[in-house]
């Protein structure tokens, strides 16, 4: 009797155990992503308390959130690839503990140089965490169902992350310091390499060398573009040194296309864009971006310079966002198995298409009730369900081996294709605010308006991307 007893109890006890743990590595990985996502936005609404304690001219100012997005986006292929190749975990904690360490000493720097270089480092560590932290979800949860949840999650936490970044940002510049957006890195930092220290399994190293001529195009290739872009939203277009970026970056993405085309163990295997479904997600998450991303630039200002609202207001304005984007993702892991990839994106793209389309009926006097608040729902819940499917289609049919390239990949995308489409919607900001006369509030709303009728015309090739994809009820 008490034999069958302990037997009897013993299965729930190691059942309960398994749960723990894997609950334990999906809260650790998800946690690094946020972190990660949350440092492009967090500093936004601090710029004008770093420029006055620190002294950054007006031009040097954009180098705090962009010396992070130039060398993250930069490095993302390759920290994918290294993980395949070194080990997913080790990476996984290095580049934590490198990321933690950068944004302590960035919290305490004491001029802008010091903190420019912590942002640098915040970006290397960010690229070698960020694809091993998609290739490990995938690895570790390999039930089909448990890997739909957990990328869907993976894609909220991304996504939202955007918006969760102006509201944290927002309180924690209002109520103790600029700083203060970098310190708290630091216990989320510490707590999740000691976590994966203790609780992260290691996936086998692949028996493989790393593809360096890939590695220095790719790399080099993806930083010319990034800071052409950056070029071009501060000097526009006609600049002479953004063309001459965006040729070499242009060109150093052909060499690496050819050199991955014909090397027997590529940085990228040029074979994740065969499946038809896989290549239309990559390009939406690189469309993707472009179109929704540029709302939280814009309406940050918009709220700021026009509205009056104070830094904090300004973050909890955009809480409709995060929370459609959450309410999304819980529901895409209902939503794909029964009606596959297509609907779910062709209705999340007409959505977020319908957000910015009433964005460009703004006007100086515009109230945030009625007008922002419905634009903040249907964004949220256009972009949380056009793009929490990509990382899923791209991911639940990767070969284990190549799960850090097709995460590097799908990252890399994300990240040119955000600052691409800032590019392009801060020239036709510029232009339009120049060419329109009038109060600097009119102007100002005037260049705006013209922004957002440009992110309507990319959220319409998304909504044709979307209308590529194979009808299924699978998500692979």
């Amino acid at each position: 009797m008490s034999t069958t007893l302990s037997a009897d109890t013993r299965v729930p006890a190691i059942s309960s155990a398994g749960r723990l743990r894997s609950g334990i590595v999906l809260a650790t990985l998800l946690t690094c992503q946020l972190m990660i996502i949350l440092d492009i936005t967090v500093m936004n609404v601090a710029l004008p308390r770093i420029r006055t304690d620190l002294h950054f001219s007006a031009t040097n100012l954009s180098w705090v959130m962009n010396a992070y997005t130039l060398v993250f986006g930069g490095l993302l292929l390759l920290g994918g690839r290294a993980g395949d190749l070194f080990g997913r975990r080790n990476l996984f904690i290095a580049g934590t503990a490198l990321f933690t360490l950068a944004s302590l000493a960035g919290g305490l720097a004491p001029s802008a140089t010091w903190l420019l270089i912590a942002r640098v480092v915040q970006g290397i560590g960010g690229a070698m965490a960020g694809p091993s932290t998609l290739a490990l979800l995938t690895t570790t949860f390999s039930e089909t169902k448990a890997r739909m949840r957990v990328l869907a999650l993976f894609s909220g936490m991304s996504s939202a992350g955007f918006a969760i970044g102006l509201i944290v940002g927002g309180l924690l510049t209002e109520w103790l310091s600029w700083r203060s957006a970098l310190f708290i890195n630091v216990p989320f930092g510490l707590a999740v390499v000691v976590l994966a220290l203790r609780y992260l399994p290691e996936a086998a190293r692949q028996p493989a060398r790393l593809d360096l001529p890939g590695a220095v195009t790719a790399t080099g290739g993806v930083a010319a573009l990034v800071y052409g872009f950056i070029s071009a939203a501060s000097h526009g277009w006609s600049d002479a040194g953004t063309d001459i970026w965006l040729t070499v970056g242009a060109a150093l993405i052909a060499a690496f296309l050819t050199i991955e085309a014909r090397t027997a163990q590529p940085l990228l295997p040029l074979r994740l864009f065969a499946d038809r479904n896989r290549a239309a997600a990559y390009a939406n998450m690189f469309l993707g971006p472009m179109a929704g991303m540029s709302m939280f630039f814009f309406l940050t200002q918009y709220l700021q310079e026009v509205r009056g609202l104070s830094a904090l207001a300004t973050g909890f304005a955009f809480m409709p966002t995060a929370l459609m984007m959450f309410t999304m993702i819980r529901l895409i892991p209902r939503l794909l198995p029964r009606f596959g990839p297509k609907p779910v994106t062709v209705i999340g793209t007409l959505l977020m298409a319908s957000g910015l389309v009433l964005l460009t009926r703004l006007t100086v006097d515009s109230t945030y009730f009625p007008m922002l608040f419905i634009a903040m729902i249907l964004m949220g819940s256009g972009i949380g369900l056009a793009f929490s499917p990509l990382n899923v289609i791209i991911m639940s049919s990767v070969a284990p081996t190549e799960a850090g390239a097709a995460g590097g990949a799908l990252q890399t995308l994300q990240q040119t294709g955000a600052s691409l489409g800032l590019a392009i919607l801060v020239t036709i900001f510029g232009t339009a605010a120049r060419d329109a006369g009038g109060s600097a509030h009119h102007a100002l709303v005037s260049g705006i308006t013209a922004a957002f009728a440009g992110a309507v015309v990319i959220a319409a090739l998304t909504f044709v991307v979307a209308l590529t994809f194979r009808s299924t009820r699978s998500a692979g």
